[in-house]
């Protein structure tokens, strides 16, 4: 008999499996990043369709099997509909989901990764937000909740992005993407993260090839 446990998390990945089964990738606050089958989530009316979608976010009951979990039931507590209409919003998010799956490990504790990747899609939801400072900002302090950083910029800056900087690694994380930047500010601030980011990770996102491609459009 499976053991039956609940967990807070919000879904990184969802992928069909079969006729009416999905496949999620779940980041939790208590057991860290997980995989687990929805059975029948795609059928019409299923109870788990609203809460097996990219982005949600509520509270899961998961039967543990030896080797994968599977979804009884899940209460949704915020599914992020206002993004869907944007697709650049959409794909920004889609990155920052396929960003905190490259951090997220099972077994660790996972509420400063769940809790950045909510506040940053909190974030998108507003137009007049700089999606490129965002997205900049988010990967900064995801790399830094694994010990992955510089205490300062990792390029030559001025005080204003230096200050922004320090901002970032040290707000609350309610607080982490409410500073703005003039646009030279901005551009040293992305161009130390990307710096950094280039330092730590060896690897593409194919979420944000997907992004630089509608952006160039």
């Amino acid at each position: 008999m499976s053991d039956l446990i609940t967990v807070t998390g919000m879904v990184l990945a969802s992928s069909p499996v079969g006729e009416y089964d999905k496949r999620l990738v779940i980041l939790t606050a208590e057991r860290g990043k997980i995989a687990a089958f929805a059975k029948g989530a795609r059928r019409p009316k299923s109870p788990l369709m609203a809460g097996s979608r990219l982005f949600a976010f509520g509270t899961m009951e998961l039967y543990e099997g030896r080797t994968s979990y599977n979804v009884k039931s899940i209460q949704p507590r915020r599914l992020f509909d206002e993004l869907a209409a944007d697709i650049e919003a959409v794909c920004y998010g889609t990155y920052f989901c396929e960003f905190a799956d490259y951090y997220g490990r099972e077994g660790i504790d996972g509420r400063e990764l769940i809790n950045l990747l909510y506040a940053a899609l909190l974030a998108l939801g507003h137009p007049d937000r700089d999606r490129a400072l965002l997205r900049a900002a988010f990967e900064l302090r995801a790399m830094a909740s694994q010990g992955e950083y510089s205490e300062t910029p990792f390029a030559a800056c001025g005080e204003s992005a230096s200050y922004a900087w320090s901002y970032v690694l040290g707000a609350p994380m309610s607080k982490v993407f409410a500073f703005r930047l003039s646009e030279p500010a901005a551009r040293e601030f992305i161009t130390a993260v990307e710096n950094l980011k280039k330092y730590y990770i060896d690897r593409n996102f194919q979420s944000l090839e997907v992004l630089n491609s509608l952006q160039a459009i």
